[in-house]
């Protein structure tokens, strides 16, 4: 909050996220001028009342996970029939209730989700407004990748629903948290091939079967980062797509399957469980894109693995831009000097950061 506010941002205009908070914090906001904060449960409410007495709150409504996230899926969130008897209490402690804020995690495949969730949203208003507040906001949360496609699909579904259940005319604000989505292309990973196993294919359970012939070998890969270091994202919700090879390959090059783990040698750490990969060796390096949003949030917990060493690179073509309009930099800026790498030139297109 403190960090937000420097930036310049009026308190009315923050939003105080997450469902468990510190009593301490709560009093800070309430000090600072921030009113709207998330609540989920009954608890939350309480402390809220006692510390935050003119908070102005969303209700986090949870959503039921696809068939596909159901092992995933975490209780984020009030379930739709609970609503009622929180807006009911929130009602006797003098608490106003304004809003409806749901979050759909980007593994989430199903786009009925979003309308379900939406729908949801709809029916809390309405729960709300038969109890007397004034519900004005809806927080579609976030989720949403680094994907242009999953993007115009979430789009897509939701904005027809949108139209009929929150039209312009309802005066109802409608705001969402894609700032994963703006950043998850600021940041490419870059992972190194420390050791492998050939395993036999009965150890696996069938990966890529339908495209694999059952004589061809499958691989496992160790990776020097893993889900104790830039991949603890996949501990919580998200999945890891395939990553693509630094080095030049053949079209008739042969495809196996195989898994990608991190370097602590624990059964958790599996970054990608089954993709198909052309036989590495030892020392080649994996390129995962648009990490920015995930990979550098955290810090390493597990062995001797550290946080990946950042190196910034920017085109030639926006570099020579950026010279052009070195009359409005500041003389630091003027100081770099463009080092040119034409080959490989697709790993140059954002930052790369490499584990140590």
């Amino acid at each position: 909050m403190t960090l937000v506010k420097g930036f310049g941002v009026s308190p009315e205009d923050i939003i105080f996220g997450g469902v468990c908070k510190q009593l301490s914090q709560m009093k800070y906001a309430a000090k600072s001028g921030i009113s709207l904060l998330v609540c989920d449960n009954e608890t939350e409410l309480n402390k809220i009342a006692r510390c935050h007495p003119r908070a102005r709150l969303l209700l986090q409504v949870a959503m039921e996970p696809g068939e596909a996230e159901e092992e995933l899926a975490m209780p984020f969130g009030s379930s739709l029939k609970d609503c009622r008897h929180l807006l009911e209490s929130a009602k006797k402690l003098g608490v106003q209730v304004v809003g409806v804020k749901f979050h759909i995690p980007s593994s989430c495949q199903d786009p009925e989700t979003y309308s379900h969730a939406v729908s949801d949203a709809r029916c809390v208003f309405d729960m709300g407004e038969d109890l007397g507040f004034h519900m004005n906001i809806l927080d579609v949360g976030g989720g949403f990748s680094g994907s242009i496609d999953q993007l115009e699909k979430v789009y897509s579904t939701m904005k027809p629903l949108l139209d009929v259940y929150f039209p312009a005319s309802s005066g109802v604000s409608l705001i969402a948290e894609p700032g994963s989505y703006y950043v998850s292309s600021a940041f490419t990973l870059a992972v190194n091939v420390i050791a492998k196993k050939v395993v036999a294919r009965d150890h696996q359970e069938d990966l890529c079967e339908s495209l694999c012939a059952n004589d061809e070998p499958e691989f496992m890969y160790y990776m020097n980062d893993g889900v104790y270091g830039s991949f603890a994202y996949k501990l919580l919700e998200e999945s890891v797509p395939a990553p693509t090879l630094h080095k030049e390959l053949s079209a008739k090059e042969p495809l196996f399957s195989s898994s990608l783990w991190g370097p602590s040698m624990d059964g958790l750490d599996q970054v990608v469980e089954s993709c198909l990969l052309p036989e590495l060796s030892v020392g080649d390096w994996l390129v995962f894109s648009n990490t920015g949003a995930n990979s550098m949030g955290g810090s390493a917990t597990e062995g001797d693995q550290q946080s990946p060493h950042v190196h910034y690179t920017v085109s030639s073509s926006d570099w020579y831009d950026m010279q052009d309009s070195a009359s409005g930099l500041d003389t630091s800026m003027k100081k770099f000097s463009l080092v040119s790498c034409s080959h490989q030139s697709s790993l140059y297109k954002s930052p790369v950061s490499t584990p140590a």
